[in-house]
């Protein structure tokens, strides 16, 4: 391992001349593209598009489109009181009896006293109800004319490099062209159709929704309104419309649609608004209509080319920060539309650059559903076509949001976390109340699952709905920003929020009888279920393997934010006290990880929660190097757990195989988590897998795991750890052929660096790190080799026995550093 020691803003090369210097090839379009041969059948077909606050799925149907849209604020329900204000006096006697080891009381205790008041998430169904669901905003409808004539030579992509959704087909010699894109800097959905003949656009077109709202059209626009119910009682107002500017022909009203005929080339403008109010949620936002009307008369004034390119260049700045390619090519594919491509993969036939579209797809993913100063991306991102969105398309915090944001900060779009670090914070005044009525305890806490009206109570269940680390979770995002950015003023921001779910935790645990640890109590695993030696089967337990790594982890960062911003010295060392009692990781008599305080075994040995293995990934508490006892028993665990599961449970298993240094095994899980779901003609839908257009098939459709998976495949190629900055390239590269050659540029390591690198025959030859804060680094080199500075002096060799090699800070400035083996 070579100790490098760089200045702030300083660059360093290091070549690694294994087998001389690899010429890397430019991006395929198989890497950046979706391509279909016929119109979307079903949602999972169609190509999403969005600027973090609207969105739209590009159906490209040439006799009657239906463009499904979404606002991604649109909630039904709104804020409520969820709290039982006197659960906490239920809460010792809780407490008491799992002290004792009567599970089955305390159960039965919780699930009478410490679940959420009235109807809770409604069970997943929760549109009716306060606590509300994230809806679909409704369709915008084009209805061609001409249809009598067959239409041909159809073809339907999205560039992800541009983010723009291109439709072509034919009828007769006359050739139509629909290109679409959404436009974060102007916040509208620009189609652009055109004719190759004269005069040959001939259309209608409105906007629709199934209930509560109404539609009505003008001279060159239509409109819709509508509110939402809250419960009984009213709720958020929202607001689309769609704007036609037509070159040529005839724009007519009819009815509640619009009439274009003859037209050489037509622009429809549409965007969206709700009167939800991100600043303070408990008070309405400025009318949806005032802010629809301005948005459109301002993109109005735009001519279509100044739109697009403005654009790409919002767009392609985030886009253009990373990059992971693989070289070669099989023969075929570049005639393959996507699913064709996803079928073909699944008969484990070489496609080297799907892994890499998948990558792609992920960081546009991101980019598309999570901009400053929104919501955070939920269940679907923000694509949804239901008024009643599976588990009310909410935050989920025993996974699921956190999840999105894995491969946020690894791959340069850490600021695209802005809304998960606002809506975390958002989250304490309410998680403080919370913290109150059911703990009588000081700080903050946030249960399993949470809305835009920052519910934090327990779920309406207590088999699942007691988890207690939700907040701890989210707050270590908060840690990982600054992990990656060493951005003091940040860390110093949202210190407090940390401090608050730090302090709850080690205000409520608890000692168990057997060993004097403490633990929290009660709690669950994440939706998992213990078998006692009674027989009893039960969810509520004390002191699950996961709050303990939790709990760990944050005291461990908690005391490090303190030092680094020179504060809350005696309060520090409390909690530094605390964490040394409290229940350690444990190996259990089958060799794996115990995930209860107790060797108990599971109701369901294969259940697609891994929750134990928290300290494997995202914390880095168990590692090959350093614990490798605790490595081995995880390994054991995945390998009793199986490589089943839902999308997203697969997509944290290939973190955690990753994180083993198996990339053959994380690429089997990945291809697994690449299974073709084609609802349209029933192939593998309750499986999971993917759908065609790529969207993960939990099933249903949960983009969490779209996000694992890329967060996965980045795990794969590079790891950074602290405190010394270890930076691994290529940890855990699989053996498969298609994964021997390629090159990133733009990942980010711990540390704040930078990192771009290149590999052949599965071996690192080309690198170069860029520190942003001028903090050393350690990176992990082959044994066998030689460094050597520019000059050709040698610097310091590694041999077969010896793979870390340390040596003092070069100079100042630009450094070309070659490694021979």
């Amino acid at each position: 391992m070579i100790h490098l020691k760089i200045q702030k803003k300083a660059l360093f090369a290091i070549l690694l001349l294994l087998l001389g210097v690899c010429q890397v090839s430019l991006a395929q379009a198989g890497d950046q593209t979706l391509f279909f041969k016929k119109p979307a059948a079903t949602f999972h077909e169609a190509l999403p598009l969005g600027n973090g606050q609207l969105g739209a799925l590009i159906g490209g149907n040439p006799s009657h489109d239906q463009i499904v849209l979404n606002e991604k604020s649109l909630w039904s329900g709104g804020v409520q009181e969820a709290d039982h204000p006197a659960a906490h006096l239920y809460l010792g006697q809780i407490q008491n009896l799992l002290l004792q080891g009567k599970n089955a009381e305390a159960q039965a205790l919780l699930q009478k006293q410490f679940v959420a008041k009235g109807a809770g998430s409604g069970n997943g169904s929760g549109k009716n109800v306060p606590f509300g669901s994230y809806q679909t905003l409704g369709k915008l409808h084009i209805k061609w004319g001409d249809t009598a004539v067959a239409y041909t030579h159809y073809r339907r992509t999205l560039n992800l490099g541009t983010s723009t959704a291109t439709t072509s087909w034919k009828r007769g010699n006359v050739t139509y062209t629909q290109e679409a894109f959404l436009s974060i800097p102007d916040k509208i959905l620009l189609l652009r159709l055109r004719s190759s003949a004269k005069g040959g656009l001939n259309f209608t077109t409105t906007l629709s929704r199934q209930e509560n709202a109404r539609v009505s059209a003008k001279p060159n626009r239509v409109v819709l309104t509508g509110q939402l119910p809250n419960g009984d009682k009213p709720g958020m107002r929202f607001m689309a419309a769609v704007q036609v500017q037509a070159k040529g022909g005839r724009t007519v009203v009819q009815g509640s649609e619009l009439q274009v005929t003859g037209a050489d080339e037509c622009l429809l403008l549409w965007t969206a608004a709700t009167d939800y109010n991100l600043a303070d949620y408990t008070q309405r936002g400025p009318d949806p209509a005032k802010t629809v009307n301005q948005v459109l008369a301002q993109a109005t004034k735009i001519s279509v080319d100044r739109l697009k390119k403005r654009h790409l260049a919002s767009f392609g700045d985030y886009w253009h920060r990373n990059q992971f390619q693989l070289q070669g090519a099989a023969a075929g594919v570049d005639t393959l539309s996507t699913p064709e491509r996803l079928i073909r993969y699944a008969q484990n036939k070489p496609d080297p650059q799907l892994p890499a579209l998948y990558y792609n797809f992920g960081r546009y993913l991101l980019i598309s559903s999570s901009q400053p100063g929104g919501l955070p991306a939920n269940l679907q991102g923000l694509w949804a076509e239901e008024l009643q969105t599976p588990w009310n398309g909410d935050y989920h915090l025993n996974i699921n949001l956190q999840m999105n944001y894995w491969p946020a900060e690894p791959t340069g779009l850490g600021d695209l976390a802005a809304p998960l670090h606002a809506f975390t914070a958002g989250l304490v005044k309410t998680g403080q109340k919370t913290a109150k009525a059911y703990y009588n305890a000081p700080g903050w806490v946030a249960h399993v699952i949470s809305n835009p009206w920052g519910f934090t109570s327990p779920g309406e269940g207590a088999s699942w709905g007691s988890t207690l680390t939700g907040g701890a979770w989210l707050s270590q995002h908060l840690w990982e920003h600054f992990q990656f950015t060493r951005d003091s003023a940040f860390l110093a921001k949202y210190y407090p929020v940390i401090k608050g779910a730090a302090t709850f935790l080690a205000s409520i645990l608890v000692e168990e009888p057997k060993k004097k640890w403490l633990v929290t109590a009660p709690s669950n695993s994440p939706e998992n279920t213990y078998v006692m030696p009674s027989g009893f089967k039960g969810q509520t337990v004390m002191g699950p393997a996961m709050d303990l790594q939790i709990c760990r982890e944050i005291f461990g960062y908690s005391l490090e934010a303190a030092r680094i911003l020179k504060k809350d010295a005696a309060w520090a060392e409390k909690i530094g006290q605390i964490r040394q009692r409290l229940a350690p990781n444990q190996i259990g008599a089958a060799g794996d990880l115990n995930e209860w305080l107790e060797d108990w075994s599971d109701a369901e040995p294969t259940h697609r929660h891994v929750s134990h293995l928290y300290a494997l990934h995202p914390y880095d508490e168990i590692t090959p190097w350093a614990t490798p006892p605790l490595a081995q028993a995880a390994r054991e665990t995945l390998k009793q757990r199986g490589d089943g599961g839902t999308g997203w449970s697969r997509a944290w298993k290939i973190n955690f195989w990753a994180r083993l240094g198996d990339g053959d095994h994380a690429l089997l899980l990945f291809k697994q988590l690449l299974t073709p779901v084609i609802p349209s003609s029933g192939m593998n839908t309750r499986s999971g897998g993917t759908y065609p257009n790529l969207f993960c098939a939990h099933p249903p459709f949960q983009i969490d795991g779209n996000f694992g998976g890329t967060a996965g495949l980045a795990e794969m190629l590079l790891q950074s750890h602290g405190p010394e900055n270890v930076i691994r390239l290529l940890p855990a590269l699989p053996s498969d052929p298609d994964w021997q050659k390629g090159r990133v540029k733009g990942m980010r390591a711990r540390g704040a660096f930078v990192v771009d690198f290149a590999w052949e025959s599965g071996q690192a030859v080309q690198a170069k790190v860029v520190s942003l804060q001028g903090e050393p680094c350690r990176i992990l080199l082959p044994p066998n080799a030689t460094v050597v500075d520019a000059g050709g002096k040698t610097l310091a060799k590694t041999t077969e026995n010896a793979a870390e090699v340390r040596f003092k800070t070069v100079n100042n400035g630009v450094y070309q550093i070659s490694i021979k083996r």
